[in-house]
């Protein structure tokens, strides 16, 4: 299981919390220094069954493109507009933590 990850970020802290609570094994990647490439974007988005604003904070929404493709590439390009935390499992698929409990999902 990876973790995009920002430990500044209330609702990643939390996220953390519950899965080491669980017991499970999970990988932190913190995103904003390794950034997800425009792959592993459109990647989460067909595991999430999403388009990219789903996945873009509120702040990201005024300026994002009209164009699916774009979009992901500013994304890629700026990735402090994802939601997060966005885990994905090892078996295919993925939720966006918020709320945190909403991880809990993956793990039934």
């Amino acid at each position: 299981m990876e973790v995009w990850f920002n430990p500044s970020c209330s609702k990643c802290r939390a996220s953390k919390e519950l899965l080491d609570e669980a017991g499970v094994e999970w990988t932190e990647r913190r995103y904003l220094d390794d950034p997800p490439t425009v792959a592993e974007i459109e990647h989460v988005l067909a595991l999430l069954g999403a388009e990219p604003k789903d996945i873009t904070r509120p702040e990201g929404l005024a300026d994002a493109p009209a164009d699916r493709a774009a979009w992901v590439t500013m994304l890629a390009e700026n990735p402090a507009l994802l939601q997060r935390p966005i885990v994905i499992t090892d078996d295919g698929r993925a939720v966006i933590g918020r709320p945190p409990e909403k991880i809990l999902d993956l793990l039934r």
